[in-house]
């Protein structure tokens, strides 16, 4: 079985303008979200709308995202070193893991707090007009946030930036809760400001949980969608010479994939014709699947349930032959000797010097002869001898 490792060369200008869109986009929406969480909970305490100040630590939320994810792209888009030969991209998924967390713990506190003001209803903040203004704006600004970080997230391919993105989109939805929930309020629903900042609050633990859950798949090696390991085998496929794909692994690193696969070729093949077969499959998935990064090819002459490890290597068979032949022939000239590993035993190819006989009738009594000495090696199964 033939082992072939590749990795993509990774291009230093490509991870530099990836580094600066991340950076670039998330200052934007750290600059809207530091506005942003101002107002909702400066007005939140002036409007005593609970619901208001909810949505302005969702915004601090944001921030914290936007801040962690600048971090990141620093980090993750360096290139693969020798301590890191994988190379960086996980730091974002680490960072993605701990956003999940963040938002998940802020959830859990403003239900807390909202909960006790429902249980005490002389607790219950009565929210002014002003509250819904500011809630307005939010919407706008979130909004406009969310459709300019998802497009760049799609360029660069960042599951951290897509991400961002929806939370963006989650805080302008809150927004509107809130909207629900100060409206409701001032037309005599006492408890709606509160109600509607729990649901604010379950919003946020729910993106919060999909997100964190996402990336501790890809940490733990969780492989690609179905849609996409379909893509990878029909890519393979198209390779001439490429038989019964299998034992196809693909896991994520960052916004990248990794594929190692199990190829079965004609056994008969050469080492080189092996390799280039293997370096044809690597070539055709990277290029068919944006993702696919890394790609390993195994090549096997056969099933994998016919490796039989008790097989002599080279230097015993060669140990062998010498024994039994050496009254025969001078092994010293004997050209090459071709080894097949198959059904669990071997099939040999020999090629002698065609000097050491002088007509066809004396190579067929040579190479019976061969074969014969050779017999009882239980792991031959045949012997061919070749002159030339």
């Amino acid at each position: 079985m033939l082992d072939h490792t590749h990795t993509l060369p990774k291009d230093a200008d490509k991870h530099t303008q990836r580094y600066r869109a991340m950076r670039n986009v998330s200052l934007i929406g750290a600059a809207g979200n530091i506005l942003l969480a101002g107002f909702k909970i400066l007005f939140g305490f002036i409007a005593q709308s609970q619901a208001l100040i909810a949505d302005g630590l969702h915004s601090l939320a944001d921030l914290a995202t936007d801040l962690m994810v600048v971090f990141a792209a620093r980090h993750s888009n360096k290139a693969a070193d020798a301590k890191h030969p994988y190379g960086h991209a996980r730091i974002e998924t680490l960072f993605t893991v701990g956003l999940g967390a963040v938002l998940i713990f802020t959830g859990l506190g403003v239900i807390f707090d909202a909960g006790q003001r429902l249980i005490e209803p002389d607790s219950l903040l009565q929210p002014s007009a002003i509250a819904l203004a500011v809630a307005v704006l939010s919407i706008l600004v979130k909004e406009a946030l969310y459709y300019y970080t998802l497009a760049v997230g799609k360029r660069v391919n960042s599951n951290l930036l897509k991400a961002n993105a929806w939370h963006h989109r989650t805080d302008s939805i809150s927004s509107v809760i809130v909207l629900i929930g100060v409206g409701g309020t001032l037309l005599g629903f006492a408890a709606l400001d509160a109600l509607a900042a729990i649901g604010v609050s379950v919003m946020i633990i729910s993106i919060g949980w999909r997100q964190g859950r996402k990336a501790v798949e890809e940490l733990i090696d969780t492989g690609l969608d179905p849609d996409r390991v379909a893509a990878i085998e029909t890519a393979m496929a198209e390779v001439e010479g490429v038989h019964n794909p299998h034992q196809l692994r693909t896991r994520r690193m960052g916004h990248e994939a990794m594929v190692d696969v199990h190829v079965q070729v004609n056994p008969r093949l050469s080492v080189s014709e092996g390799h280039q077969i293997a370096e044809y499959v690597r070539t055709r998935v990277i290029d068919s699947i944006d993702e696919v990064s890394d790609v390993t090819v195994h090549i096997d002459p056969e099933d994998d349930d016919n490796v039989c490890f008790d097989l002599p290597l080279r230097q015993t068979v060669m140990q062998d032959l010498k024994t039994r032949w050496q009254a025969l022939i001078d092994t010293a000239r004997i050209q090459a000797v071709n080894l097949h590993y198959l059904e669990g035993q071997i099939d040999l190819e020999v090629i002698v010097p065609l000097d050491l006989i002088d007509n066809v009738q004396a190579a067929r009594e040579l190479s019976q002869q061969l074969r014969t000495a050779a017999a009882d090696c239980d792991y031959l199964r045949s012997v061919q001898v070749y002159f030339g």
